[in-house]
Protein backbone atom coordinates (compact mmCIF):
# COMPACT_ATOMS: atom_id res chain seq x y z
CA UNK A 1 0.00 0.00 0.00
CA UNK A 2 1.43 3.48 -1.33
CA UNK A 3 0.98 6.23 1.37
CA UNK A 4 1.79 9.83 0.45
CA UNK A 5 2.18 12.69 3.25
CA UNK A 6 2.34 16.59 2.10
CA UNK A 7 4.18 19.12 3.96
CA UNK A 8 5.60 22.66 3.33
CA UNK A 9 2.09 24.54 3.42
CA UNK A 10 1.19 27.67 5.07
CA UNK A 11 0.33 30.97 4.89
CA UNK A 12 2.37 33.90 2.97
CA UNK A 13 1.92 37.14 1.65
CA UNK A 14 1.04 37.44 -1.94
CA UNK A 15 4.07 37.24 -4.28
CA UNK A 16 5.54 35.07 -2.14
CA UNK A 17 6.68 31.59 -2.42
CA UNK A 18 6.22 28.20 -0.63
CA UNK A 19 7.90 24.63 -1.73
CA UNK A 20 5.50 21.53 -1.14
CA UNK A 21 6.80 18.38 -0.52
CA UNK A 22 4.93 15.18 -0.92
CA UNK A 23 6.98 11.95 0.81
CA UNK A 24 5.97 8.40 -0.16
CA UNK A 25 6.39 5.28 2.15
CA UNK A 26 5.16 1.87 1.39
CA UNK A 27 6.68 1.39 -1.95
CA UNK A 28 9.09 3.03 -4.40
CA UNK A 29 7.05 5.22 -6.76
CA UNK A 30 9.45 5.21 -9.56
CA UNK A 31 7.91 3.98 -12.49
CA UNK A 32 5.07 6.18 -11.06
CA UNK A 33 3.55 9.66 -12.19
CA UNK A 34 2.57 11.85 -9.63
CA UNK A 35 0.46 15.15 -9.63
CA UNK A 36 -0.55 17.86 -7.63
CA UNK A 37 -4.17 18.63 -7.28
CA UNK A 38 -6.18 21.58 -4.99
CA UNK A 39 -9.31 22.45 -3.62
CA UNK A 40 -10.18 26.10 -2.85
CA UNK A 41 -12.71 26.60 -0.16
CA UNK A 42 -16.32 25.57 -1.30
CA UNK A 43 -14.61 24.71 -4.94
CA UNK A 44 -13.92 21.58 -6.15
CA UNK A 45 -10.73 19.69 -6.63
CA UNK A 46 -8.87 20.77 -9.60
CA UNK A 47 -5.67 19.62 -11.66
CA UNK A 48 -2.18 21.75 -10.96
CA UNK A 49 0.44 19.94 -12.82
CA UNK A 50 2.07 16.50 -13.28
CA UNK A 51 5.07 14.49 -14.06
CA UNK A 52 6.39 11.05 -15.55
CA UNK A 53 8.14 8.71 -13.78
CA UNK A 54 11.74 10.53 -14.91
CA UNK A 55 10.07 13.97 -14.90
CA UNK A 56 11.03 14.52 -18.70
CA UNK A 57 7.42 15.44 -19.12
CA UNK A 58 5.50 17.82 -17.32
CA UNK A 59 1.92 18.97 -17.78
CA UNK A 60 0.85 21.93 -16.06
CA UNK A 61 -2.91 23.82 -15.71
CA UNK A 62 -2.82 27.35 -17.12
CA UNK A 63 -3.78 28.71 -14.22
CA UNK A 64 -0.23 27.80 -12.69
CA UNK A 65 1.87 27.76 -15.72
CA UNK A 66 5.36 29.94 -15.51
CA UNK A 67 4.86 30.15 -11.73
CA UNK A 68 4.89 26.74 -10.24
CA UNK A 69 7.46 23.99 -10.84
CA UNK A 70 6.94 20.11 -10.24
CA UNK A 71 9.79 17.88 -9.75
CA UNK A 72 10.60 14.59 -8.34
CA UNK A 73 13.83 13.08 -6.36
CA UNK A 74 12.96 9.32 -6.81
CA UNK A 75 16.38 8.24 -4.65
CA UNK A 76 13.96 10.09 -1.69
CA UNK A 77 10.72 8.81 -3.25
CA UNK A 78 9.67 12.01 -2.71
CA UNK A 79 7.72 14.85 -5.18
CA UNK A 80 7.69 18.74 -5.00
CA UNK A 81 5.77 21.25 -6.16
CA UNK A 82 7.84 24.97 -5.94
CA UNK A 83 4.92 27.95 -5.98
CA UNK A 84 6.71 31.48 -6.92
CA UNK A 85 4.72 34.64 -7.37
CA UNK A 86 1.67 33.42 -5.14
CA UNK A 87 -1.65 34.96 -5.58
CA UNK A 88 -4.88 35.07 -3.23
CA UNK A 89 -6.71 32.81 -5.87
CA UNK A 90 -4.16 30.11 -5.19
CA UNK A 91 -5.34 29.04 -1.62
CA UNK A 92 -6.53 25.90 -1.35
CA UNK A 93 -5.75 22.62 0.08
CA UNK A 94 -2.98 21.31 -1.94
CA UNK A 95 -3.15 17.26 -2.38
CA UNK A 96 -0.48 14.73 -4.02
CA UNK A 97 -1.61 12.19 -5.97
CA UNK A 98 0.25 8.82 -7.83
CA UNK A 99 -0.25 6.04 -9.99
CA UNK A 100 -1.88 7.67 -12.50
CA UNK A 101 -3.97 5.17 -14.92
CA UNK A 102 -3.29 6.93 -18.03
CA UNK A 103 -6.08 8.61 -19.97
CA UNK A 104 -6.57 12.53 -18.62
CA UNK A 105 -3.68 13.69 -16.32
CA UNK A 106 -5.79 16.23 -15.01
CA UNK A 107 -8.73 13.91 -13.90
CA UNK A 108 -9.16 13.17 -10.32
CA UNK A 109 -10.63 9.88 -10.67
CA UNK A 110 -7.32 8.31 -12.71
CA UNK A 111 -4.87 8.69 -9.67
CA UNK A 112 -5.85 5.98 -7.32
CA UNK A 113 -3.52 7.16 -4.22
CA UNK A 114 -4.21 10.75 -2.32
CA UNK A 115 -2.50 12.14 0.92
CA UNK A 116 -4.20 14.54 3.28
CA UNK A 117 -3.32 17.73 1.87
CA UNK A 118 -1.48 20.50 3.17
CA UNK A 119 -3.01 23.87 3.51
CA UNK A 120 -1.65 26.90 1.37
CA UNK A 121 -3.51 30.48 2.29
CA UNK A 122 -2.00 33.44 0.21
CA UNK A 123 -3.29 36.89 1.48
CA UNK A 124 -3.67 40.05 -0.22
Amino acid sequence: QLRLVESGGGLVQAGGSLRLSCIASGRAVTSESMAWFRQPPGKEREFVAALTPTGDVKNYSDSVKGRFTISRDNAKNTGYLQMNSLKPEDTALYYCAAHWRGSSWSSVSRYDYWGQGTQVTVSS
